[in-house]
């Protein structure tokens, strides 16, 4: 079972989740949680080392933000013990979770379940922070922003657990964003690889490195909210979220299936042009070379016909976050490139299409692309996958965008207002 941090923002709410977790001690399984830090934990932790140094060393950095989770997984811990719960605390280093590469941006290389295992056979539940592990020279490392989910599949793998019940503030996933699409429908199934994709084009239920994880070892998971009171009341095995199989299992358990299982949006790309790049084997290395170096991920590309011969345009999409960086990167490199002009667009939201089903059906793109000329609404980039096709519009038609396609793709729930 892991726990997000909204669901761990206070004393009532840990309490609340002490309830959730013994309950499903007490229908007889055994139990390790994870834990996120308190909902705007991890920021202030941040900030603090911000204040101290700009320029702060970033293993420091780590012993400071992994303090949040180490907090409640000690709350967590005598909540549960408060209610005769056997319970007790797991810190990163005590299992140990081994980890390699940089601090802050670790990934988990093995996990030592031994005693874990041991300690759940006897009826304790394990509480385990999550986000956290121990480097090779035996320093506490994290794992990156989002993290705590990959501990959990990460641990519920090494324990050979039967399912990871992930709660946050929603109550599975469903075919859209429902703040936005009141007719969007909480999907019984969906496969890890149409989760990897949802999670990677803007679906924020699930880190997209959890999901490639679970995918790898094949470790079912569960998405529930922490938040309904059927959650306090019942267990996750009578009150089913969204649950995150293999496709073979899918095939298996749901064969009527849409087509398309999801629709994500995502706001925080910006265009970027090059004019007059020269059209000649490795200009369009010299653009990406440097990106590539600087770390920067690019996502849509698009290479035009120039307006004069020998000259192309080059398109492409960046995080929002890192348009300054890649700007700054570009013009430095624009002698190596050669281009004319360099035109910046951050008012633009990528819309995405995802089902497994498009692998056997054809026309998927064109319902999409003929959707949204239907009212108006033009397309400045494309890129598919076997099983996703993205466009990228101006922004202030992404609501419309959502609407339009939800329905187009017969999504809609029936019995929605």
């Amino acid at each position: 079972m892991k726990f997000g941090g909204t669901s761990m923002a206070g004393i009532e709410r840990i309490r609340r989740v002490a309830k959730i977790v013994k309950q499903q001690a007490d229908a007889g399984h055994e139990v390790a949680v994870v834990v996120s830090a308190m909902a705007g934990d991890t920021d202030r932790l941040v900030n603090f080392c911000r204040e101290a140094s700009s320029l702060y060393d970033a293993a420091e950095y780590d012993v400071v933000v992994a303090s949040g989770e180490q907090v409640t997984s000690g709350l967590l811990s005598i909540a549960l013990q408060s209610l005769g719960a056997k319970a007790r605390s797991w810190l990163g280093w005590q299992m140990p979770i081994r980890t390699i590469e940089a601090h802050s941006k670790a990934r988990i290389e093995t996990i030592d379940a031994g005693a874990l295992t041991e300690a759940m056979k006897s009826g304790e539940i394990a509480i385990i922070p999550g986000f956290q592990g121990i480097s090779q020279d035996g320093r506490i490392t994290t794992l990156g922003r989002g993290g705590s989910d990959t501990s959990a599949v990460a641990i519920a793998a090494a324990v050979k657990a039967d399912r990871c019940d992930i709660y946050t503030d929603v109550d599975g996933v469903y075919t859209t964003d429902p703040r936005i699409v009141t007719r969007a429908r909480k999907l019984k199934t969906v496969t890890f690889e149409e989760m990897l994709e949802l999670a990677s084009v803007g679906a924020k239920v699930l880190q997209t490195r959890s999901v490639g994880l679970a995918m790898k070892e094949n470790v079912k998971i569960q998405v529930l909210s922490s938040f309904t009171e059927e959650g306090v009341n019942y267990t996750a095995d009578d009150l089913p979220g969204t649950m995150i199989i293999s496709e073979d299992e899918m095939e298996e358990s749901d064969m009527e299936r849409q087509l398309i299982t999801g629709i994500a949006h995502d706001k925080n790309e910006s265009k970027i042009t090059l004019t007059r790049v020269p059209d000649k084997p490795g200009a369009v290395a010299n653009i990406f070379e440097p990106l590539a170096e600087a770390a920067i991920n690019v996502d849509m590309i698009i290479q035009n016909v120039g307006r004069e011969k020998g000259e192309t345009d080059v398109t492409f999409t960046v995080p929002t976050n890192d348009l300054d960086r890649t700007m700054q990167v570009l013009d430095e490199a624009r002698a190596d490139i050669g281009y004319n002009r360099l035109i910046s667009d951050s008012n633009v939201a990528k819309i995405s299409v995802v089902g497994v089903g498009m692998k056997s059906h054809a026309g998927v793109a064109s319902t999409m692309f003929k959707a949204l000329a239907d009212r108006g609404v033009n397309i400045q980039a494309i890129t598919t996958s076997e099983i996703k096709v993205s466009v990228l519009i101006e922004e202030d038609y992404t609501e419309l965008a959502l609407r339009v396609l939800h329905t187009a793709y017969g999504l809609d729930a029936e019995d929605a207002a």
